[in-house]
């Protein structure tokens, strides 16, 4: 697949270029267009999380970030370079699978459900990767994570199967696999949607603490206090489209938008 490029954006050069930049993105399932012509900037450590209701494109999005959806129009682009293509001209060609599997070794993702590998224990779930993809040592593989089961509070659990853990603790494992690749943006889609409310506390703390250390991340939540607390900005999306963005205090507590104050009546 090519696409032309003759009305893109440039993407910033230098010390001001974001970690993410998403251009005019256009993604459709069927005859149902998801996303709409949609642009974001994520600045180098910035949390920036996206809230809306049920449907309104936002884990499609993430998707679409480390190229696990395939856009229909526009671009997306990791720190100066286009996800799932390289230009050439004012062309885009899609890259080999091998060059695609390497690019989103760069993107972490932390999903819903968690994904671990039943049959592997902690430590073998959070070790795959780097083994398999990114050709580490067993060891030195290991011996990271073992520090990141550690600061996900679960150094005494590295032998558990996923079945041995709970919820919040899977997840938690699913934050250190993802950590364990040493990604330049973190996403997150919904990441305690699935989580009894008394385990969703031990996630957000884990991720607060990424946050505090200068972790870029994307997180797709319906959790409105930690918005407010950690976000440095929330976007509001609606029907595939930016409704409101801006500071999480402006857009939380002050929103401009008619359509997004009657979204906060109902969830606050």
């Amino acid at each position: 697949m090519t696409t032309s490029t003759s009305s893109r954006e440039r993407v910033a050069e230098g010390a001001d270029r974001p970690a993410v930049e998403i251009v005019n993105v256009r993604k459709s399932f069927g005859d149902v267009e998801v996303i709409k012509g949609l642009s974001l900037r994520v600045a180098r450590g910035e949390v920036l999380c996206i809230i809306g209701p049920s449907g309104s494109g936002k884990s499609s999005l993430l998707r679409c970030v480390n190229h696990l959806e395939k856009i229909d129009f526009g671009a997306i682009l990791l720190d100066g370079s286009y996800v799932g293509y390289r230009r050439v001209g004012e062309t885009l060609h899609e890259m080999r699978l091998s060059a695609i599997a390497a690019q989103r070794a760069q993107v972490g993702m932390v999903f819903q459900r968690f994904h671990l590998f039943p049959h592997m224990t902690a430590l073998e779930n959070i070790i795959e990767a780097p083994v398999g993809v990114r050709k580490e040592s067993k060891a030195e593989a290991t011996a990271r994570a073992r520090a990141l089961l550690d600061r996900v509070g679960l150094a005494d659990r590295e032998g558990a199967y996923p079945g041995q853990l709970s919820g919040g603790q899977q997840q938690r494992v699913a934050i250190a696999r993802a950590l364990a690749m040493q990604p330049k943006v973190l996403l997150f889609d919904e990441p305690t949607s699935a989580l009894d409310p008394e385990l969703v506390g031990e996630v957000l703390t884990v991720m607060r603490s990424l946050a505090e250390e200068g972790q870029t991340m994307i997180v797709v939540t319906h959790e409105i206090g930690f918005a407010r607390e950690v976000a440095d900005r929330v976007v509001f999306m609606d029907d595939g489209q930016v409704v409101e963005e801006g500071l999480a205090s402006e857009v939380l507590e002050s929103p401009r938008e008619q359509r997004t104050r009657e979204f906060l009546g109902k969830v606050l």
